[in-house]
């Protein structure tokens, strides 16, 4: 039986407890050019930062159908989990905008909440495991490492603290780089955390700044942004006429941020929303997909779009190909069904 997370264990012991590494036969390319900000690849097809933990689990995925990997978002000093629960299903329809208040379910039926809080094991370890997940990955793949600024709470200036996390997300896609990465995935959007250092896609002006930051650091090596649910075009254009002198791509969307209520009728993680994952977001990521794209006619700018959210099948994936994105991150269905990437290509 194919290894999945399991959502009973902390993240500390999945890190611990990761998939035995095994060669493992590639795969034959899909039919169609396919790339990732111009590297090519075998396949649209990629797996973003909450499910690859480590290079087992990279490397796991990469022998499951998966040309793209983008390994768990890493800080420039260590970071603890958030107690469990961490992934709790949620009963929903489509969801179409931040706000909602959603009843927990005993089951997973396509979506649930999400409440990691961005931790990171620290540098020396991340930065060696970056390497060896290099080494082994396959031709066909790319090594994408995910980023985050940790925000110093310290500073009240916000001009001083944005420009310390302007520097701190740099220094992190820097060593990701220098020890292997193919490119940079910057986390802009975890609706998990309240501070700056999650909602960056926000705030347009200082995400151009963080990003410009990043570009400085990084060299030629591409840079993609995670963000979050973009509520109307204006929305989009005004972000990306900040950051697209800096990026190669942006992947959206990470999650739509909810309320979740507990069988006693109580609100789960103090209150706090958290971010909801698979099928219910589909409907509103494919739109937003339609919508970065349409913003990007007729502006001069030039990036890659990366579909996320609650694909399962091919027709899944086609619907965000049709919408405008050059390739897809798969999240949610592969950590419930470690197959499911397999089976799509067999269908590509």
């Amino acid at each position: 039986m194919v290894q999945q997370y399991d959502t009973k264990q902390t993240w500390q012991w999945n890190l611990d407890h990761a998939p035995t590494l095994t060669t493992t036969a590639s795969q034959a390319a899909v039919p169609g050019n396919w790339s990732w900000c111009g590297i090519p690849v075998n396949s649209p097809l990629g797996i973003p930062a909450g499910p690859l933990l480590n290079s087992r689990w990279l490397l796991h995925y990469a022998s499951l159908g998966f040309d793209i990997l983008v390994y768990k978002t890493v800080r420039s000093t260590a970071r603890e989990c958030y107690p469990l629960p961490n992934l709790v299903p949620v009963l929903t329809g489509s969801l179409s905008a931040a706000g909602e208040k959603l009843p927990a379910a005993e089951q997973m039926n396509g979506s649930w909440a999400v409440s990691f809080g961005m931790p990171s094991q620290s540098p020396d370890v991340w930065k060696k495991d970056v390497q060896f997940a290099r080494e082994q990955l396959a031709g066909g793949k790319v090594l994408v490492v995910s980023v985050v600024g940790t925000q110093d709470d310290s500073v009240t200036d916000p001009d001083a603290s944005l420009q310390l996390l302007a520097d701190d997300f740099a220094l992190c896609a820097k060593w990701a780089v220098d020890n292997g990465a193919h490119g940079v995935e910057a986390n802009f959007s975890c609706p998990n955390v309240s501070t700056a250092d999650g909602q960056l896609y926000q705030q347009p002006q200082a995400a151009g700044i963080v990003a410009e930051r990043i570009r400085d650091c990084i060299g030629n090596a591409p840079l993609v942004l995670k963000i979050g649910r973009v509520a109307t075009a204006a929305d989009a254009v005004e972000l990306q006429n900040h950051v697209a002198p800096f990026v190669n791509g942006l992947a959206m969307t990470n999650s739509i941020a909810a309320k979740v209520i507990a069988d006693d009728g109580q609100l789960m993680f103090d209150g706090q929303p958290r971010g909801i994952c698979g099928d219910a977001t589909r409907a509103a990521s494919v739109d937003q997909t339609t919508m970065c794209r349409q913003a990007l006619k007729g502006s001069g700018h030039r990036f890659d779009l990366v579909g996320v959210g609650g694909i399962s099948t091919a027709d899944h994936v086609h619907e965000y190909l049709d919408a405008g994105a050059t390739s897809v991150a798969i999240a949610t269905a592969a950590m419930i069904n470690p197959d499911v990437g397999l089976q799509i290509r067999s269908q590509l």
